[in-house]
């Protein structure tokens, strides 16, 4: 089923400003959608909106062709899963997974059925009879999803799912649930802080700010052509660089009635290529290495640029080497690739 979610906006008490703000976007039948954005921006109130455990105070939501705005969360036939699994203790794995069919009258002869097609799916046949105390923290929040899916909901909401486990176990459960996806073919809502998250499992996103979706679309979209310098920050970790360092091909073209003064750019870690400060690029930009640490197989740099604004770039650890790179030293960049902004508008 479709979702459609239209001018959405909500207050709470006590707050200058609304949670989300005139929120608008449709999430595509049978894929993945994630709301992304940083902690604040609204993504876990507007998700409890769609899934009716919050009012909204103007805007609809739809589901396929039905207005769920007034209908009871039961009635909307979502299945929703939290980031701390919110599994019964007392019940076994088989139990949990049966729990959402038995409260809906679903006779036992069919409830026993259904839930051996989700144990497989989930890939716990042997746990069925285990409790959650019994379980890592992956493995409950497989038996989570399969309580969800257990009604046969038309749409699965996930509100950081994976918030709770170690990067380890979320890499592993992101991968799980891609496949189990393609599986289901469930329509999802993903809320998620975590950009890697949202680019590995959607098909669809859309980035928050401030309660207000700051740009929605296909995932390579919204990386390789963001709208303002806050997409590109959030989704990728650019880092905005005044005009004055930009090579000189990327000024306006003639005639364009631009201000090369008014330009900006924004610029991703790995798309920065550090040089030795030699004849052959004297006079370029230059920078100070102000942090340099290695991660595993390639190095982090902060460089502090002459206005005192800082720039983060992103090589290999053979590169680094190469270049010989100390911290304290000064060192030439130029740019492989950038997002040029004019104000509120990219180009």
């Amino acid at each position: 089923m479709t979702v459609h979610v239209q001018g959405i906006t909500k207050s709470f008490a006590n707050e200058q400003r609304p949670a989300v703000r005139n929120v608008t976007f449709t999430a595509p039948e049978g894929r993945v959608t994630s709301l992304l954005g940083p902690s604040g921006s609204g993504k876990s109130t507007l998700l409890r909106i769609i899934a009716g455990l919050e009012s909204a105070d103007r805007g609809s939501i739809r589901i396929g062709s039905r207005d769920m705005t007034t209908v009871p969360p039961r009635d909307r036939e979502l299945g929703l899963v939290f980031q701390n699994y919110a599994l019964f203790e007392n019940m076994t794995v088989a139990k949990n997974i049966a729990f959402g069919l038995e409260v809906r009258g679903v006779k036992s002869r069919d409830v026993a059925p259904r839930v051996m097609e989700l144990l497989a799916l989930i890939q716990l046949e042997a746990f069925a009879n285990r409790y959650p105390k019994q379980l890592s923290g992956g493995q409950k929040q497989r038996v989570a999803l399969a309580r969800a899916l257990a009604p046969r909901p038309k749409v699965l909401l996930l509100d950081e799912p994976f918030g709770a486990l170690d990067t380890k176990v979320r890499v592993e459960l992101r991968n799980w649930l891609h496949r189990f996806h393609e599986q289901t073919q469930v329509t999802t809502l993903l809320v998620t802080h975590d950009q890697e998250e949202a680019l590995e499992l959607s098909d669809h996103v859309v980035i928050l700010k401030d309660g207000e979706v700051e740009q929605a679309g296909s995932a390579h979209e919204l990386y390789d052509r963001p709208k303002t310098p806050f997409v590109a920050s959030f989704l990728g970790g650019a880092s905005v660089v005044h005009s004055r360092y930009l090579p000189s091909g990327s000024v306006p073209p003639a005639g364009s009635g631009e201000d090369s003064s008014r330009m900006t750019a924004c610029v991703r870690p790995h798309d920065i290529k550090l040089l030795r400060e030699t004849r052959e690029h004297k006079g370029s930009a230059a920078g100070l290495i102000q942090r340099l640490v290695r991660v595993g197989g390639y190095v982090k740099l902060t460089l502090e640029l002459d206005d005192g604004s800082t720039l983060e770039a992103e090589i290999s650890h053979e590169e680094a080497e190469q270049l010989n790179l100390r911290k304290g030293e000064r060192v030439g960049f130029d740019f492989a690739r950038t997002c040029l902004f004019f104000e509120d508008y990219a180009i």
